[in-house]
């Protein structure tokens, strides 16, 4: 979420991955710039960060500058159900050093978000291709409703290894294993500013609820956390040994406002 979420990328995610033994890194990041898309530079930062795959979701062409990028990498997506002309991938593929490989599909939700096609559906058309592509399979759910991303994660138990939301920007505490091997949480969580709302200035959003009236969304900067899960995968059996909510806590990243990367800084925010 922004440049506080960066920061901390930035500081302790290399880190993070040695400790703990991390094969492939996914991160959701289409809050990246200034709280709403994404830019090529950002895009270039965050895979010097130690990220190797990449999801977005419905802010994903929030920043137009990156449309080049998703149609021409082969390390970012954009939802697969979005129309058949939108640009960019369905789904994306890491190689990890160990030799399986690692896929990402992300899916836009239909409750209480802009249209979309139907996700069931795509995810039955991409999944023989998936098989072929790579040897582990992940879901990002990007979706307002809980029971949209749970129901999509019972769906996929034994077609996939994990399915774990995004959007929200809150974690969950349902992390677990499904009867057939999938891991699964309704979110992950947010890496950003914690002392906020969504990673958004607390005053700003208060005074747009209480007053129906539009204000700047300034992206917050205390508290600043990653927040995410550890996933470990039996590349023999290609289900999911266990899920593990993980967060990593820094100092305040204070007054760091936008940067060019962030792209042209919105006048009014959201989330």
């Amino acid at each position: 979420m922004g440049r506080p979420g960066r920061h901390i990328l930035s500081q302790r995610l290399l880190g993070l991955v040695k400790d703990r033994s991390i094969d492939c890194v996914i991160a959701n990041a289409e809050n990246a710039a200034g709280g709403s898309g994404i830019t090529p530079q950002i895009y270039d930062k965050l895979l010097k960060y130690g990220v190797q795959l990449i999801t977005l979701g419905d802010h994903a062409y929030r920043k137009k500058e990156i449309i080049p990028v998703l149609e021409t990498a082969e390390d970012i997506v954009r939802p697969a159900n979005l129309s058949r002309a939108a640009a960019g991938k369905d789904f994306a593929v890491y190689q990890t050093s160990k030799g399986p490989s690692v896929a990402v599909v992300v899916l836009l939700g239909r409750i209480f978000m802009k249209p979309s096609d139907c996700p069931y559906a795509k995810m039955d058309d991409l999944l023989v291709k998936l098989r072929q592509s790579a040897d582990i399979v992940f879901v990002d759910m990007h979706a307002e409703a809980t029971s949209e991303k749970i129901a999509m994660a019972a769906y996929l138990d034994g077609k996939v290894s994990c399915v774990f939301g995004t959007h929200t920007h809150v974690a969950t505490a349902d992390e677990r294993i499904l009867p057939r091997g999938t891991a699964c949480i309704t979110d992950i969580g947010m890496t950003g500013a914690h002392d906020s709302v969504l990673g958004r200035r607390t005053e700003s959003v208060i005074k747009a609820f209480r007053t129906q009236m539009p204000f700047p969304f300034e992206i917050a900067t205390s508290d600043v956390r990653i927040s995410g899960v550890v996933v470990s995968v039996d590349s023999n059996t290609k289900t999911a040994d266990s899920i593990e909510r993980i967060q990593v806590k820094t100092e305040s990243v204070e007054e760091i406002g936008y940067d060019s990367d962030d792209g042209k800084p919105e006048h009014f925010g959201g989330f």
